[in-house]
């Protein structure tokens, strides 16, 4: 099912210029753009978004550096292009384990984190996130089951994150 899925995503790939230009700059760096946005936020008034930025980075190390590598460890999947010689590959990339994704788990624990602070922006982070982990598996860097679990470690993540610190909240006077 992976594969079939994978194939059908993957199967555009290089046969529009366009397509393919979209796909790199959102799997490559719509992500930055996210990232940057956050610095301006904290930098603009620092005291005022400081706990969101803590949260973010919080959530972004548990979901990306803990439970993704951990996961990693026990379960070193192949990237469809280690596996398959019909993958039309858009981006250069290492082989290390794809599963799950390190970009999904960042990008969706950043996206959820900011959807807990403001449903508005968040509902933008979000899609954002979506596009960037569909153009990971378009550009054949990603198996599907790669970005949903990515997703899913992600959310996960800023919501313990959320409720760790919501729990501390209470507790401080």
């Amino acid at each position: 099912m992976d594969y079939l899925i994978f194939q059908n995503i993957n199967s555009w790939a290089g046969k529009h210029p366009l397509l393919d230009y979209l796909a790199v700059f959102c799997a490559e760096y719509l992500g930055y753009i996210l990232v940057a946005f956050l610095i301006v936020l904290f930098f603009k008034d620092r005291q005022k978004f400081q706990s969101l930025i803590i949260k973010v980075l919080s959530a972004v190390i548990l979901s990306r550096l803990l439970i993704t590598e951990i996961i990693r460890f026990f379960y070193p999947k192949l990237r469809p292009f280690m596996v398959h010689n019909d993958v039309h590959l858009l981006l250069n990339h290492s082989t290390s384990p794809s599963f799950p994704s390190g970009h999904a788990s960042f990008f969706f624990a950043l996206s959820a984190i900011v959807y807990f602070w403001d449903k508005k922006i968040g509902s933008w982070f979000l899609a954002a996130s979506c596009l960037i982990v569909f153009f990971r598996v378009f550009a054949g860097v990603h198996w599907p089951s790669d970005v949903l679990a990515g997703a899913a470690v992600g959310i996960f993540s800023a919501w313990a994150i959320e409720k760790l610190f919501r729990k501390e909240e209470l507790k401080t006077p």
